[in-house]
Parts: structure tokens; C-alpha cells; sequence
């Protein structure tokens, strides 16, 4: 039977609410204590306790790994072990290589003691390996309706592409890039320091070469030695009919070039609609007002309602009110990923005239007695009326 691991904040000697602060300053007391260095006459628990030691605050110093075993502990989720190399966006303790055999202590000071030594990263070391490319982002502006409709359009990027001239490669034409004597094409100078834990190992990327491996004595004189020239280029694609303000969308491998045969990065466009003089909308629903007459508001009738399509009759009842809302199904916006349509709802707007004809007020008026209301001649009552 596999032994059981010791939990992590009992190796280290702190509570489970521990500062960051804390975890270091008890990490780093007991790193000097278990050190194998200092325990010569009993090398073999110091090691075992030194790597304990290492896998705890390998964990409890990185916020997502000390989540992760707070909620699952050692088991992981789903039963992963408890260096979470199983789960995504975790790299385990792939930077703890053990003893050398040879009375030293190999360590990658980039995951362990880079907040203590200044060591590089694990990322740093990979840094002459295959990059992707960046992504570009732009904007684009469209009308209402062709938000609505869909529409096929161009736009114009910025964007690094590799030099015609040499080929990427950064040299003039006739030449190749050197492997760097300063770190022998590795891209990264080891050095060895003696701290109070003893000989510690640490690595940085390489300053002659900027951490590529590679030298380039005559540079591409297009280039400036980069292997990548700026270019505009014209990208021609389809905005979907239905897509909606602020909508992004992405051209996969439409970005930059990507380093030493890495991926390129894609274009993502963002949509910006303009507003229109007539709807407005909700999701993929329309919104509108509609003027009517006072007579056809109270008679009721057939009115003219504007759609995307063009004009659509409704026949409105008798007595309607300003402000009631009327729907027209399937008339509005098409769902971007194909769900159906949504509505056009109106609403009435009833239109007071504002100047009547004699004609027109002798009507109302008429009607006005016919309902009991008193009426309003217009003319100035006398000193002694009432």
C-alpha cells in the first residue's frame, strides 16, 4: 500500500488561512533546516523531507493549486493525484528533478525559487521553441438592416507577414542565421550560486541572443533582422444575418504569423451596428411607434406598419388607446444562430390635431353634448355670466 501523503499546511507548519507571505517565510526556514547539504550524517530522511517540503509550497504558493487542494486535497478532482498534473492548466512539479547523486541538489529555480533568487520561468526555457502567432483585433461598422439581412464584407488589417526577401529566416539573402556561442544555441545561460540552501542552478534566457539560440551577423536589410515585415491586407468575409451590436467575430488563422513553425494567431472582428430612425431593438425582437389618427383610433381601421420587409397592414380595433402595444409575430430579427424570428411589437401613437376647421370643431363639439361633456366654445364668458 502506497503511503498516505502528510497534509500540506501540517508540512509546513501553518494554518490553512496562511498569507503568502507566511508560506514563505516557513518554507524558507525549513528548506535551510531539511536541506540535504546541511544534514550530512542523515541524508536520506533529509532528502525525503526537502521534497516533501518542495511538492507543499509548490502548491500552496500558486493561487489556483492551493484552490484546487483546498476543495479536492490530494486526491485531485476526480481522483487525480495531488500534483494536478491531470488537471488542465496545471503543470504538476515537472521542475523537481531530485538529487544528483553526487552530494548536490538539482532544482529548476524557475518554478521553486524564482521569487527568492530571481531565476527565469519554465515558459522562459521554451522560448526558442514554436510561439503562436498574436491575434488582431478590428472593428468594423455596419447599417441596421444589414445587421439584420446579413451582409459580405471587406476590411483592411495591419499585420506582420513574413519577409519575401529572406524567407523569415531574419539574414540577407546568401547568409543564415549563426548558432550563438554564448549558450551554444540552447538559449539560456545556466549559472551556479552558493546560497544558504547550497549550490542552487538557475537559468535566464541568453542576452546575446535575446533567447532565440540564433545570431544574425548581416541582417535582412527589409527586415531589420526580425524575419517579419508590416503589410495591409484586405480580409473579405460574412457577417451573419441577425448579429447584434458588439458581436465578435473570429477568422481563425487570419492574425499574425507565428514563431519558428508555430501557429498563426486569428482575427476577431467586432461588429458595431448603427441605430436606425424607425426600430429599435431587444434581442431579436422590434420595437416601433406607429402615428394614427384621433378618428381611426376611435373608429378603428386599417394602418400602415412599417417592417424590415416593407409595409404590412393592421387592422387596429375600435377605441384604442395611445400606448397600446400591438405585436406582429415573425417580423423581427432573424436569431443570429438560427433559433427562428423574432417579433415587431408597435406601439400606437394617437394623434391629437392641434388646429380643427369649423367644420371639424362643431363635430366634436356635437359629439361632446351627445356624451354629456360640457363644451368648450372657445368664447369668453361676460362680467355678469356664469
Amino acid at each position: 500500500m502506497a503511503e498516505s501523503k502528510r497534509d500540506y499546511y501540517e508540512v509546513l507548519g501553518v494554518s490553512k488561512t496562511a498569507s503568502d507571505d507566511e508560506l514563505k517565510k516557513a518554507y524558507r526556514k525549513l528548506a535551510k533546516k531539511y536541506h540535504p547539504d546541511a544534514n550530512p550524517d542523515n541524508k536520506a530522511e533529509a532528502e525525503k523531507k526537502f521534497k516533501e517540503l518542495n511538492e507543499a509550497y509548490e502548491v500552496l504558493s500558486d493561487s489556483q493549486k492551493r484552490k484546487m487542494y483546498d476543495q479536492f486535497g490530494h486526491s485531485g478532482p476526480n481522483g487525480y493525484s495531488s500534483d494536478f498534473s491531470g488537471f488542465s492548466g496545471f503543470d504538476g512539479f515537472s521542475g523537481f528533478s531530485g538529487f544528483n547523486g553526487a552530494g548536490g541538489f538539482d532544482v529548476d529555480l524557475g518554478d521553486i525559487f524564482s521569487s527568492f533568487f530571481g531565476g527565469s520561468s519554465r515558459s522562459s526555457s521554451r522560448r526558442n521553441g514554436p510561439q503562436r502567432g498574436n491575434d488582431v483585433r478590428v472593428q468594423v461598422d455596419i447599417s441596421f438592416k444589414e445587421a439584420a439581412f446579413g451582409v459580405r464584407k471587406q476590411v483592411k488589417i495591419q499585420r506582420k507577414e513574413q519577409c519575401t526577401t529572406c524567407n523569415g529566416s531574419g539574414a540577407m539573402p546568401g547568409t543564415s542565421p549563426e548558432t550563438c556561442k554564448a549558450c551554444n544555441g540552447s538559449g539560456r545561460i545556466t549559472t551556479v550560486r552558493n546560497t544558504i540552501l547550497g549550490a542552487m542552478q538557475s537559468t535566464r534566457p541568453c542576452d546575446n541572443c535575446a533567447g532565440s539560440g540564433k545570431v544574425i551577423s548581416n541582417p535582412c536589410v527589409d527586415c531589420k533582422g526580425t524575419g517579419f515585415v508590416r503589410k495591409t491586407r484586405t480580409v473579405t468575409f460574412n457577417i451573419p444575418a441577425g448579429i447584434d451590436n458588439g458581436m465578435v467575430i473570429p477568422i481563425k488563422g487570419e492574425g499574425e504569423p507565428g514563431l519558428r513553425g508555430g501557429p498563426a494567431g486569428d482575427l476577431y472582428i467586432q461588429v458595431s451596428v448603427a441605430q436606425d430612425p424607425v426600430f429599435s431593438r431587444k434581442g431579436d425582437h422590434l420595437y416601433e411607434n406607429v402615428h394614427i389618427s384621433f378618428s381611426k383610433a376611435t373608429l378603428g381601421g386599417v394602418v400602415q406598419v412599417p417592417t424590415l420587409e416593407g409595409f404590412e397592414e393592421y387592422n387596429i380595433p375600435a377605441g384604442t388607446q395611445s400606448g397600446t402595444i400591438f405585436t406582429l409575430r415573425n417580423k423581427g430579427i432573424k436569431n443570429v444562430n438560427g433559433k427562428g424570428v423574432g417579433n415587431l411589437n408597435f406601439t400606437a401613437v394617437v394623434d391629437i390635431p392641434k388646429k380643427l376647421t369649423n367644420e371639424q370643431r362643431e363635430l366634436i363639439e356635437r359629439l361632446a353634448q351627445i356624451s354629456g361633456e360640457p363644451v368648450n366654445t372657445g368664447k369668453k364668458k361676460g362680467f355678469f355670466e356664469f
